[in-house]
């Protein structure tokens, strides 16, 4: 089974997105085991089978879900996993 690990911060609200890439991996590959928990200000970390695949907190923005759901894959055919693509920030504007 692979484990994802979800590290997100609570102070920046990040919850909500844990909770849509937890639903997301587990409507794709219900055997794998997602779990998500408060932690560091800033952060949104990844971590595949103990592997940090992303980290908000070196690139600022938050992963492509069809990225981890790949590397996912790959953890389950035994394959090594790599960095996830970055998602494009939408919702923010600089005044």
């Amino acid at each position: 089974m692979v484990n994802v690990d979800v590290e997100y911060c609570g102070v920046c609200n990040f919850a909500m997105h844990c909770q849509m890439l937890r639903q997301f991996l587990l409507d794709a590959a219900p055997d794998v085991e997602v779990s998500c928990h408060q932690g560091r200000r800033g952060a949104f970390e990844v971590k595949i089978d103990d592997q940090l695949v992303h980290s908000k907190l070196s690139c600022l923005a938050f992963p492509q879900h069809q990225s981890v759901l790949l590397q996912v894959e790959r953890a389950r055919r035994g394959e090594s996993v790599e960095r996830v693509k970055e998602a494009p920030i939408k919702d923010c504007s600089i005044m």
